[in-house]
């Protein structure tokens, strides 16, 4: 069963979300304006959207794997978590953006992804002097023969 997610769009230039069927479960997110960084600049750059997402779901928001490439910027929060609860009329999305080289990225450029995701169950932790699982060798040892 498809879930339901409300939307609003900043502007009718602002590109419509579209879900790609059988390419990901991703969905890309667009620049709102044109936005001109110069290198060691932070911006928040507006996605021209606000969503009201279902009850019990969360918004995860990644950049695009070409967005370093293309555009020289990377997300500052690494990832974007947005709840159910940030969905009024105000609620816009953006992405905090560091620029790492001067770019130019122009409205309804692809810029980042984002997917819901269920919320965390509620867990409870259990203290223990010594763990009991296979050791796998710390970090770092993962690959090598």
């Amino acid at each position: 069963m498809a879930e339901t997610i409300r939307i609003q769009y900043l502007d009718d230039d602002v590109k419509r979300l579209e879900y790609i069927d059988g390419k990901s479960d991703w969905i890309d997110l667009r620049a709102a304006q044109e936005v001109v960084m110069k290198k060691g600049e932070f911006c928040l750059i507006p996605l021209g959207v606000a969503m009201q997402l279902p009850r019990g779901y969360e918004a995860h928001i990644v950049p695009r794997s070409s967005t370093y490439k293309n555009y020289g910027i990377i997300q500052t929060n690494h990832m974007g978590i947005i709840d159910e609860t940030y969905a009024g009329p105000d609620d816009w999305w953006y992405m905090p953006a560091y620029a790492l080289r001067d770019t130019v990225i122009h409205k309804n450029d692809r810029i980042c992804q984002f997917r819901i995701m269920e919320h965390q169950p509620r867990v409870t932790f259990e203290e223990c002097k010594r763990l009991e699982a296979p050791n796998r060798g710390g970090i770092g040892s993962t690959g090598k023969s």
